[in-house]
This record gives C-alpha cells, structure tokens and sequence, in this order.
C-alpha cells in the first residue's frame, strides 16, 4: 500500500516541479525546452531523483540550462511544499537523462543498415 502512495506522490510531484521550473524559476540561463522525464521517491519521503532531458542543438547551452535548473532546487522545494500541503517535501536531486539521445542515436545507426539480398545456395 505505501509502495502506491509513494508512485502517486512521484507523479505529482513531476508535474509540480514542471509548473514550477517552467512558470516561478527567472534564471536567464534556462534558454532551451527540457523535459521532467520521472521521479523517484524514497520510501521515507526525504529524498527524489528528478530525471531531466534538456533538447538543445549545442552542448553548452544544454549544459547551462541543466545548471540552472540544478541550482533552483532549494527554491523548487520550497513551492512544491507549499504547492502540495504536504509535510515531508524530500531533497530534490536533479539527474540527466540521456535516455532520449540514446534511442535517437540507435535510430540512427538502425537506418544506416542496408538489407542486402540474402542468396542460400543450399
């Protein structure tokens, strides 16, 4: 039963930080589209890994808007508690997500194969 309580509070909780970071957070350096991908809550509530996919043409400015939503943590804590009304807000630990760079790159290695003919001389 705790198990359930604690992937409703993940969800929520991903769609909270989204509304923040994308609505409260004023960094300049969180120029490009990113992504909460999921959360990952303790059972004790006191820690989340928030995975989080940053869609940038360069890598320093992928980078530099990771930073920013890095550093904003303390700040995303404070709102998604009084957000939630809940009593235990865990420690926000923001973690890159690559997965999504993953797949496009075996996209592209899948649509570089060549199906040749296939001749058994059996």
């Amino acid at each position: 039963m705790k198990k359930l309580r604690e992937q409703r509070l993940a969800v929520e909780f991903r769609k909270n930080i989204y509304e923040i970071l994308t609505t409260r957070v004023k960094d300049a350096e969180m120029t490009e589209m990113f992504s909460i991908q999921s959360v990952e809550v303790t059972n004790d509530l006191k820690h989340a890994k928030v995975y989080v996919s940053v869609f940038s043409g360069t890598d320093e400015r992928k980078a530099a808007t990771f930073n920013a939503i890095k550093n904003a943590a303390g700040f995303v804590r404070r709102e998604l508690g009084a957000a939630m009304h809940i009593r235990t807000v865990p420690e926000l630990q923001f973690i890159t997500d690559n997965s999504l760079d993953y797949g496009e790159r075996i996209d592209k290695l899948l649509s570089t194969l060549t199906y040749g003919e296939h001749n058994d001389d059996n």
